[in-house]
């Protein structure tokens, strides 16, 4: 087995600008992929499939299939992430996996328009393995951050790419939305063709954008020469036990990892739950897509001012703040009673989401080793696909405790709504407790320990 080389951190960027060329392609990945999470994942996906591809199926059975589907490959890429992150990192490949994982998307969600009615086997195995790809390819994307953006800019440019990638998703949604409300516009006989010329037009954005990041964004070199395949593999594999290890002379990055999981698992349990919320308090369907492309387009410069607020008066107060935000959606969501209030908490939304993810990034690549950088944003995905564990069971069983201790004996029709409603309304306020323990845990992160953490690592 050939010897692999010392580990060599590359210096960090001094320059304030940066690559600019570089920044915007790495940006723009964002931008294209960004039309899956929107228009697939969010959108059509899980309505074209309970009505269309499981057709005539039992909507209990069709649902749990939707939600294994969703399990498995978020489970899979749960796995994989560290592993293949500590490949790419031993093998200098982060943007060649980025490259392989962002065209498997691309190609699985092509291949939805060709899916006949009925074909739901067809149908959850694409998805599935769309997800793989879509997930998969962030890892590496996140871990390409810390390589383009200088150390003085790197929460702008983080904060710069979820604000493409919301303006991105967002434009396209809305006309793949158009599409199946007028067809005929479009040259197209139904809403039904749309949907599937939807899930083709999002193929096409995803590649034709990827090309940014392809032509745009150079691979670290941050190791002195290749090695070979098989010795990337044995080395990443081994490099997973030790970094599980080195947690332990990490200690600020896995306080930070505990306290990221908590509240950004109330992010993503709002974002997930949102609309079936919005459903169990009696709002149309129309109203939620709009507060859906609410969130998109308020989140386009809100990102961007979130890169601004970190530089002005700290990444750590930013996110404090979103935090408090976040609180203070499911105070006032527990406690909503018109659709404009509705719309008003999709603003307020809009404004913190991308900010909080953005300033999470850009935090936490501050603490990690920079020589292995796919390897930790490995488990910090990990984690952000074991998000939504939490939240939603919690919700589950407030909502079910509350509406069983207040439904009165033989319920009317009248009762049971009533009191359906207001067991929702308490199992959305039980998500504030996560953004409550998540902040308190943030608390404890040190910044300047955390980096003398990773300083002390890198030299060992």
């Amino acid at each position: 087995m050939a010897p692999v080389p010392p580990e060599k951190t590359p210096p960090l960027k001094s320059d304030p600008a940066g690559d600019r060329k570089a920044v915007w392609g790495w940006a723009m990945y964002d931008w294209a992929n960004s039309a899956f999470a929107t228009t697939v994942m969010a959108g059509f996906f899980p309505l074209f499939f309970k009505q269309y591809w499981s057709q005539g199926t039992d909507p209990n059975v069709s649902t749990a299939q939707l939600g294994l589907g969703n399990s498995a490959a978020s489970l899979l890429v749960a796995i994989l992430a560290p592993v293949l992150g500590a490949i790419a990192d031993k093998a200098s490949a982060r943007k060649k996996f980025l490259i392989l994982f962002a065209y498997l998307g691309v190609v699985m969600t092509a291949g939805l328009f060709l899916v006949e009615k009925g074909q739901w086997q067809w149908a959850i195995l694409l998805y599935v393995t769309g997800i793989v790809g879509f997930s998969g390819s962030i890892v590496f994307y996140d871990a390409l951050l810390p390589t383009v953006a200088s150390e003085t800019r790197i929460d702008y440019v983080s904060s710069l790419g979820y604000a493409l990638g919301y303006l991105g998703g967002g434009l396209l949604f809305l006309v793949n939305v158009l599409m199946t409300l007028m067809p005929e516009r479009f040259g197209l006989p139904d809403a039904v063709t749309a949907v599937r010329y939807a899930f083709l037009t999002v193929a096409l954005w995803w590649g034709a954008f990827t090309l940014f990041i392809v032509y745009w964004v150079p691979e670290a070199a941050d190791r002195p020469a290749a090695i070979r395949a098989r010795t990337a593999v044995m080395s990443g594999i081994r490099q997973i036990g030790k970094t599980l290890r080195n947690f332990r002379r990490l200690k600020t990055v896995f306080l930070f990892l505990v306290a990221y999981w908590f509240y950004i698992d109330g992010v993503d349990t709002i974002i997930r739950m949102a609309v079936d919320y919005g459903l169990a308090l009696g709002f149309r369907a129309n109203d939620l897509i709009v507060a859906l492309l609410v969130v998109q387009f308020v989140g386009f410069p809100a990102a961007l001012g979130f890169g601004k607020l970190g530089e002005a008066v700290g990444v750590r107060r930013a996110i404090f703040f979103a935090i408090g935000c976040y609180l203070a959606v499911t105070l006032w969501g527990a406690m909503m009673t018109s659709k404009a209030e509705f719309y008003a908490l999709a603003v307020m939304i809009g404004l913190v989401q991308g900010g909080i993810q953005a300033l999470s990034r850009s935090y936490y690549a501050r603490l990690i080793p920079r020589h292995r950088t796919a390897e930790y944003f490995g488990f910090y995905n990990m984690l952000g696909k074991f998000a939504t564990i939490i939240g939603p069971t919690l919700m589950g069983l407030v909502g079910l405790t509350v509406k069983r201790i207040l439904l009165p004996p033989a319920p009317s029709t009248a009762d049971v709504l009533y009191y359906g409603q207001v067991a929702s309304r308490w199992s959305i306020g039980s998500v504030g407790v996560l953004f409550l323990i998540g902040g308190v845990l943030f608390y404890f992160v040190d910044e300047k320990k955390g980096r003398a953490e990773a300083a002390r690592l890198t030299d060992a």
